[in-house]
Formats: structure tokens, C-alpha cells, sequence
């Protein structure tokens, strides 16, 4: 597997991605900067992609601003022994709570994440979602920034799904089942399309939706 770890990575993904799908061409034109988006491996990691579900960006950068303060460093043991007052103050919902929590418990009790990143995406997807909180998104956006998976797009992504839509001129936006097979035709650069998209939809809304690497 050919990680993607550096902008001549991406570079070449893009290249690539045009000759496999011309209309990326113009997407490519108008994204602007396609960012790498590239994360040490492991809990913290993990955490700021649990906290990062189904809300913005900047509320989840706020959020994970304000549990760094006050789980330093944010270990997995930390995480077991803090109590709910802790979670309350960062802003965390309980079911993000317990997805922490459980996480944390699996990695304590052996769950490596480090190994995971050298996975074949599904054998690590299916070993990463056996942990209760963390879904098939979390665990692809986990791949794609900490591993640096380069075939993997997470398609239960809104905003991709909106980027998509806008770029090819889907409307309505196309749904996971569509994109996923709209998304095979990307193959094995699905991570840089990912990054492709996340950088359009950047520049066709004015916000970044990407999650936090």
C-alpha cells in the first residue's frame, strides 16, 4: 500500500484521478489547495475524529480545544479516570462520552492503533468498528488521516456528499449507496478524491468540513 505522506503524493493522486475521471479535472481547477491532512497514529488521533461527529468543524475544534485543557495529556487512562463534570465542561454529548470511553477501554485492553494503520482498509474497518462508537465513518476519516490510507472515501460524509453532487451535477445530492459505487470509478486514489472534494466544498461554501487531522 503506497501511503500518502506527502504533497507529491497528493500531486500524483490528482493526476492520476483526471486521467480515470476527466470531469475532476475542473473540480481540481476550482478546489484550490488540496491540503494533505496528515495525523501521528493513535488515541489522540481517534479522539478528535469521535468528537468531530456530525458537527461542524468549528464546533468541533472548540470542543477538542477545550478537552486537550483539561485532559493533559489525553491518554486513554486519562480518559477512564475522568468523571462526567470533565466531560460536561468540554462541551462532549454522552454519546460521545461513551464512544471515548469505550475507545479508550479497548486500547488499554490491547486495541492497537498503530497496527491498524497497516491494514488492508477493510480488515482495519471491520477490527475498528467492533469498539462500540466507533462507526464506518470515523473509521475511514481515522485511515485516511492517520494512516494515510490512499483508497478510501468515506461516503456517509454530508459534505462530500454535497461536494459530489455540486461538482457532477447530481442533484439531489447522491446518498452513501450512490456514491460509494459513483466512488469505485476513483479507485485505488479514493483518499485523495476525499481530500479533493473536502478542498471544493471548502471553496464552494467559504467554510472548511473536512474533519480534523
Amino acid at each position: 500500500m503506497q501511503r500518502i505522506a506527502t504533497l507529491d503524493d497528493i500531486a500524483q493522486g490528482l493526476d492520476a484521478l483526471c486521467v480515470l475521471d476527466p470531469r475532476l479535472a475542473k473540480v481540481r481547477g476550482m478546489a484550490g489547495e488540496v491540503p494533505l491532512r496528515l495525523s501521528e497514529p493513535g488515541f489522540r488521533s481517534l479522539a478528535s475524529i469521535i468528537v468531530s461527529q456530525q458537527v461542524s468543524r468549528a464546533s468541533a475544534d472548540a470542543i477538542f480545544g477545550r478537552l486537550r485543557k483539561l485532559v493533559d495529556p489525553l491518554t486513554p487512562q486519562a480518559i477512564l479516570a475522568a468523571d462526567e463534570a470533565m466531560f460536561r465542561e468540554a462541551g462532549l454529548s454522552r454519546p460521545k462520552q461513551r464512544g471515548l470511553i469505550a475507545v479508550a477501554q479497548a486500547v488499554v485492553e490491547g486495541l492497537d492503533l498503530d497496527h491498524l494503520c497497516l491494514l488492508d482498509a477493510t480488515d482495519a474497518i471491520t477490527a475498528m468498528t467492533k469498539v462500540s462508537g466507533i462507526g464506518p465513518w470515523t473509521a475511514e476519516v481515522y485511515l485516511l488521516f492517520a494512516a494515510g490510507h490512499p483508497d478510501v472515501f468515506p461516503a456517509r460524509d454530508v459534505a462530500l456528499q454535497s461536494a459530489v453532487g455540486h461538482a457532477l451535477g447530481i442533484d439531489p445530492r447522491p446518498p452513501e449507496k450512490t456514491l460509494i459505487q459513483l466512488a469505485e470509478s476513483w479507485s485505488p486514489w479514493r483518499g485523495v478524491a476525499s481530500r479533493l472534494f473536502w478542498a471544493y466544498y471548502r471553496e464552494l461554501k467559504g467554510r472548511d468540513a473536512a474533519p480534523p487531522a
